[in-house]
């Protein structure tokens, strides 16, 4: 089988990285949001957990309609990223509340459903041959566009901060039209009708079990370590009064840097094999959890944001190496709805791992918030492990 065009893996990954931008436009902005709007604090949980919410929502929805399998990917990932871009513009509203802005939060994330998981599935069907590699870049982007509302918000501290949201959604809107231009993938296999069993009989296969649950293990650190990246730099400036960072510089480096860390991933795991690249890269971010307290009572500066960046490598380096055992031990014809089903149970988990740190920033002392985390790469590797019972039988 002959190589895609070389066109291809760049209009994916750029487009993938304008639309995911929408995700965390909502937090680069937030300071501005409780300020604009009367919102308590605690705002920052509910309408992070709002887009996940609404991701998980949405991940439901195009699994049991088998929407990615049944419709070409790229038409999918264009109409979501349109309409996604519009919510998105939702929080500029004058008159918002909080209800309103949870609402359009949650359709932000709905229609993200098309978008993330859709542009696995793209690069799925271009490339068997690599695609650890492939995904890499792909997720990649997902970080840097994670990141990039902090970036931009650091860059236009003196302007509207409505700024963002209209930036952003314009990158949305460019990243969906390039991809409707794209043609469907060579290894495509239509499903020709909703297969309402599906969402159970992917579960099936052991190996599909295990790396679905070391999967469910690394989202429970990971999206909760992204949105608490400014509280717990906060967290620091408590303890060392003399120290001030530039937060919103510091949450960029520290979230984006993992696109580096996805593509090198990629290929180390060409060599090292893919589930062990993962599980070591698991393995180094639940030890990151488990050291944080004491790198926010005793580390330097320099070393505390060391720190922080490698945790922001190991923490997400493993994502596109487990989306690469997920759609290997896929069934061919329900490969879209089986990485949608995967992503939607990992964002489910997302907004428990959330809430519990919303809720224990209070009751608990903060050196110790992020060590909760480590819960989830611990189960993750346990269910890793194939010969466990829970995946063996």
């Amino acid at each position: 089988m002959k190589n895609p065009p070389p066109y291809v893996l760049p209009i994916v990954v750029f487009s993938q990285f304008c639309c995911t931008s929408l995700w965390f436009a909502g937090n680069a902005v937030m300071p501005d949001l409780l300020l604009n709007f009367n919102l308590a604090p605690t705002a920052l949980g509910n309408l992070t957990s709002a887009v996940q919410f609404g991701f998980i929502s949405g991940t439901l929805v195009f699994a049991i309609l088998s929407i990615a399998d049944r419709f070409s990917p790229s038409k999918v990932f264009f109409v979501c990223a349109i309409i996604g871009s519009l919510f998105n513009l939702g929080a500029v509203w004058e008159e918002n509340t909080l209800v309103s802005l949870i609402s359009s939060r949650f359709a932000t994330g709905f229609f993200l459903a098309g978008i993330y998981p859709v542009g696995m599935k793209i690069a799925s069907d271009y490339f068997e041959k690599g695609l650890g590699k492939s995904l890499g870049f792909l997720v990649g982007a997902l970080v840097l566009g994670t990141a990039f509302p902090h970036l931009l918000n650091l860059f236009t501290q003196d302007i509207q901060w409505e700024f963002v949201l209209y930036f952003t959604s314009s990158l949305a809107f460019v990243g969906g039209l390039l991809m409707f231009f794209l043609a469907d993938g060579p290894n495509r296999r239509r499903s020709q009708r909703p297969d309402f069993t599906a969402f159970f009989q992917v579960f099936k296969k052991k190996e599909f079990r295990a790396s679905a649950f070391g999967y469910f293990g690394h989202m429970w650190e990971l999206y909760a370590f992204w949105a608490f990246v400014p509280i717990f730099l906060g967290v620091y400036q408590g303890f060392h009064k003399t120290v001030e960072f530039n937060i919103s510089l510091m949450s960029f480096i520290i979230i984006g840097v993992g696109s580096i860390a996805c593509i090198s991933g990629g290929y180390i795991s060409e060599s090292l094999g893919t589930k062990k690249t993962a599980a070591w890269s698991l393995s180094l971010s639940g030890l990151c959890c488990l050291i944080s307290p004491i790198a926010v009572m005793y580390f330097n500066p320099a070393l505390f944001i060391g720190f922080l960046i490698f945790w922001g490598m190991v923490v997400i380096a493993d994502s596109p190496l487990f989306s690469t055992l997920v759609a290997t031990h896929a069934p061919a014809e329900n490969k879209g709805t089986a990485l949608t089903i995967v992503n939607s149970i990992g964002f489910a988990i997302t907004i428990m791992s959330i809430q519990l740190l919303n809720i224990l920033r209070i009751e608990l002392r903060p050196e110790y918030l992020f060590s909760i985390l480590a819960i989830g790469p611990v189960l993750g590797l346990y269910f890793l492990n194939s010969k466990n019972p829970l995946i063996s039988n």
